[in-house]
């Protein structure tokens, strides 16, 4: 197979869909890689890297789009790459659908055969190829977040882990998964008064166990919820429904219950936010104020630190694009239903039922693309 990888042009998006080690992987096994000049310069791989992994270096991504048969990205493709596509042609990356109207309708009128990240399962229910990216925006979301309370970006001007004789801030996570887990891992060593949130009481079970008097476990009601937001200084959003638009947890006039100068940073974003008053940022201008309080809503926030990311994505992504690679997409998802459950979009039919029903458009079941 021809697969090929080009540079991100979103908004401060460094990584890249395949490392240097990732294009020997699939030219060890006889594929053809492409890779768009620069793509790697973000994580400090040129193209000499490339070169000597066995891809071969492309002027631009029109002509890589053009040539091969699987595009291998990061984030979901802009508008100038959606137009690149082709009916037949296979996308594997992360797209977050359901908050994306636009993208989502390029996708259908292009006909290409779309693969999201974000859906594939494992064994365990989990999420395997959004949980590396959720583990590294779970702890940024704490380094941003601190950075957000310093008073000269508009916050309180509270140190989260206080100081001898000074209480430490108070961290509120919204959800106890992946990300709010890593979120509140970082924000415990640092030394702040942690609480959890989460509806399921084995989560909140185990992570009491896990971090016993570091962090707080509460369950999480509405009337739970609005206490914590009241109190806190930073307030985490961490919560993730597979595929679907994230809930609206915080509302606007839980804003004005807040102390000025509290910091909500959502890490839901991708995923439409969690709080009532997000709208996504950019690494270039990551904040904005409502009703004083500072929300931080930067929707790749993995990206910059664009080489730790790539490499923990392409370690869970390799495995599966070397299968499509080897065996074709519909052979590849016929004999593993986790891959199978990543098809979102497929020959101009949304084949994801979230994606389906939060965009009020038709579902075509998944297994109908390979039967």
């Amino acid at each position: 197979m021809i697969v090929g990888t080009v540079k991100e042009i979103k908004n401060h998006e460094y990584r890249v869909g395949l490392t240097p080690e990732s294009v020997h992987e699939l030219t060890a096994h006889g594929h053809e890689v492409l890779v768009e000049t620069g793509a790697g310069e973000g994580i400090g791989a040129h193209d000499a890297l490339y070169e000597r992994a066995g891809a071969t270096i492309i002027a631009t991504a029109a002509e890589v789009f053009a040539r091969a048969e699987m595009i291998v990205k990061v984030k979901e493709p802009q508008a100038v790459e959606r137009a690149m596509l082709r009916p037949g042609q296979i996308l594997y990356t992360y797209l977050h659908l359901a908050p994306d109207p636009e993208q989502t309708r390029d996708l259908i009128a292009s006909g290409a055969t779309c693969i999201a990240y974000e859906t594939v399962t494992d064994a365990s229910g989990g999420l395997p190829l959004l949980k590396p990216m959720s583990q590294v925006a779970g702890r940024m979301s704490i380094q941003a977040g601190a950075t957000a309370l310093e008073k000269a970006h508009g916050g309180r001007g509270v140190l989260l882990g206080g100081a001898p004789g000074v209480l430490p801030a108070k961290v509120v996570v919204i959800g106890g998964g992946v990300v709010g887990f890593n979120a509140a891992q970082m924000a415990a060593g640092l030394g702040a008064d942690v609480t959890i949130l989460d509806r399921n009481p084995e989560v909140l079970e185990k992570l009491g166990m896990y971090f016993e008097a570091r962090a707080k476990t509460r369950f999480s009601n509405r009337a739970n919820l609005a206490e914590c937001v009241a109190e806190a200084d930073l307030v985490i959003g961490a919560v993730l429904i597979p595929g679907a638009a994230a809930p609206k947890l915080v509302s606007a006039d839980m804003l004005k219950t807040m102390k000025k100068g509290a910091v909500l940073v959502d890490v839901a974003i991708d995923q439409g936010g969690c709080f009532e008053t997000s709208h996504a940022t950019t690494h270039a201008d990551p904040t904005y104020i409502i009703d004083g309080i500072v929300h931080y809503c930067v929707a790749n926030m993995p990206g910059a630190v664009a080489r730790t990311s790539t490499y923990a994505l392409n370690n869970v992504t390799l495995p599966h694009a070397l299968r499509i690679a080897e065996l074709g997409w519909k052979d590849a998802l016929r004999r593993d239903p986790h891959l199978l459950a990543g098809l979102n979009v497929w020959a101009g039919k949304v084949t994801y039922k979230a994606v389906a029903d939060d965009l009020g458009l038709p579902y075509t079941p998944a297994e109908d693309a390979i039967a």
